[in-house]
């Protein structure tokens, strides 16, 4: 290919203020893009107080409120194919696209969906999915298979690899590019001062950080009542959980999922144990710097679990269910352990034995930084998209 240069239109329904695994993702990588010589523009959804054009890390943000998956469950799909149509003619137009690149356009509207494959027809331009999760619904079965014509998808894992098999699309016509995580933000021995200021109840304590949003679907409670088990041994243990804001909640149910584990922390009397907030992305970090585990006993097949590379970039051991593509990562025994799903005496045994065996959770961490180092980095992912997108061209 003689043009070195492609101008990459991505298209995904949320980005930072709005948190999430595929918005990091996409902060990870588009400024790598970047880099790399390349121009890159992202058509997201509007969020109120952000403007909806603007430059983010060399990257041209588009913003607008038909890319709002929160505002459009409320409003509906009908009668918006005519304005759908139109920003998404208007912004490649603009961008003039060698390849797009839509994340997570296989699910929630397949009007969308199919006017952005008819407008990539007309241009004649490849058209990449990158799945990043997989659905038991008729909307994802059809829009995968039949409906809108991929050029390519990037699965996330093996398992949503197989999952796309498993309905139909042909093996060749899916590459699996695990997540990358950036290995200079998370890294061992970063400074805690700022995060112990701001909670200072943390001091001194075992901490264990559940690096994901409060749900039942992640696990959180399988992890308050691991908790409940641990802090007899390890009376000082002190569990960090997620709160939510600014995150994509299609179908809403969020708050759901919370008042319920907050009945349940009441329930066995953990409040002195368990600390829940909502974190920016640098106290997050630093959080992963003051625990001595992690926790993702996730109860649904997760399609990978970036939370996974970011525990072990910071060198921590991190327990996980034998869920999705999360054992794609996270090798029994090597970089943390596998417990049976809901198996919340499981959970607590590898905790207790974490926090008992010093020796073992640094080998552990130890050995996730060293395997983020070579195969997890920013730079290898990025490789391995922009290597696709020139086989496509």
């Amino acid at each position: 290919m003689s043009k070195k240069r492609l101008n990459i239109a991505h298209l995904h329904w949320g980005f930072p203020p709005i948190i999430g695994g595929v918005e990091t993702h996409l902060t990870i990588v588009l400024p790598q893009m970047v880099k790399s010589g390349h121009s890159v523009s992202l058509l997201t959804g509007a969020v109120e107080g952000v403007q909806g054009r603007y430059d983010w890390e060399g990257v041209q943000i588009y913003r607008t409120p038909i890319m709002d998956l929160n505002w459009l469950y409320k409003r509906g799909l009908t009668g918006l194919q005519e304005e759908i149509f139109k920003t998404f003619y208007d912004f490649l137009h603009t961008v003039e696209p060698d390849v797009i690149h839509a994340h997570n356009m296989h699910y929630f509207s397949e009007t969308h969906a199919r006017i952005l494959e008819e407008l990539a027809s007309g241009r004649g331009v490849p058209l990449v999915l990158s799945a990043h999760n997989v659905w038991d619904e008729l909307e994802f079965l059809e829009l995968v298979t039949h409906k809108v014509n991929w050029t390519h998808i990037v699965a996330v894992s093996h398992f949503i690899k197989r999952e796309l098999i498993g309905v139909g699309v042909d093996d060749k016509k899916i590459t699996v590019i695990h997540h990358g995580v950036d290995e200079d933000k998370f890294r061992p021995n970063v400074d805690t001062q700022a995060i112990l200021r701001k909670y200072p109840r943390l001091k001194g304590k075992h901490v264990i950080f559940h690096p994901a949003r409060i749900g039942l679907a992640k696990g959180c409670d399988v992890s308050i009542k691991a908790i409940n088990l641990v802090r007899r041994k390890h009376p000082d243990v002190m569990l960090v959980l997620a709160g939510a804001k600014n995150i994509i909640d299609w179908g809403g149910t969020q708050q759901k999922d919370i008042a319920y584990m907050v009945h349940l922390i009441n329930h066995f009397g953990l409040r002195d144990h368990i600390l829940i907030d909502v974190y920016s992305l640098d106290e997050v970090k630093e959080i992963y710097g003051l625990s001595k585990v992690c926790l993702y006993p996730s109860s649904s097949n997760e399609p990978f679990g970036l939370t996974m590379l970011e525990a072990m970039a910071s060198a921590r051991p991190m327990v996980v269910t034998n869920m999705g593509g999360m054992p794609e990562v996270i090798q029994d025994g090597i970089n943390g352990f596998v417990v049976p799903v809901r198996d919340f005496e499981s959970l607590a045994l590898r905790v207790s034995e974490l926090l008992t065996d010093d020796a073992l959770r640094e080998r552990l961490g130890y050995t996730g930084r060293q395997m983020v180092e070579s195969q997890y980095t920013k730079e290898r992912v990025t490789k391995d998209i922009l290597s696709l997108y020139k086989k496509l061209l």
